[in-house]
């Protein structure tokens, strides 16, 4: 015969699981948002990443006094831009730790106009499996999203 006991036993055990396999299984990811200035002609990139997990990739203390040069060295390798076809220069413009997060700032100059763009982004798929990188893009008005993950490292949009 089953008792409410032995149901309440048994629900207690199944959301024990469940709660270790999240715990087991991490999730990571990263958020950028791209926004288009149209005075300077410039796109400007804003990143999020884990203070943790882009020390981690990094193997340097984000509270140490090569961080900065070593994350900008870090976002020449795993991000790059292509613009109507043309691969353009990315300027890492400073990075920024807040506690858990890391903010990244970086643009790239000399954009008249996009009628497409290209982004690769590797940000932390090489040591996180389950890496999962947002792109947000707004374009004059028109605002696009892009999504990254291993195998799926390179994206474009057309506005």
């Amino acid at each position: 015969m089953i008792t409410k006991k032995k149901v309440s036993l048994v629900g207690f055990f199944v959301m024990l699981l469940m709660v270790m396999s999240f715990a087991v299984s991490q999730f990571q990811s990263s958020l950028t948002k791209v926004d288009y200035v149209e005075g300077s002609k410039t796109l400007k990139f804003t990143t999020k990443v884990s203070t943790e997990q882009i020390a981690n990739a990094l193997k340097v203390n984000a509270s140490s006094a090569g961080f900065n040069a070593e994350v900008a060295k870090y976002i020449g390798k795993n991000f790059s831009v292509a613009v109507n076809g043309e691969n353009k220069s990315l300027k890492v413009t400073g990075s920024q730790v807040n506690g858990e997060t890391v903010f990244i700032y970086f643009e790239v100059d000399g954009v008249a106009s996009i009628s497409t763009l290209k982004i690769k982004n590797n940000i932390l798929l090489d040591v996180y499996p389950k890496q999962l990188n947002l792109v947000n893009i707004a374009y004059k008005g028109s605002q696009k999203n892009m999504t990254f993950q291993r195998g799926k490292e390179t994206a474009e949009v057309s506005f």
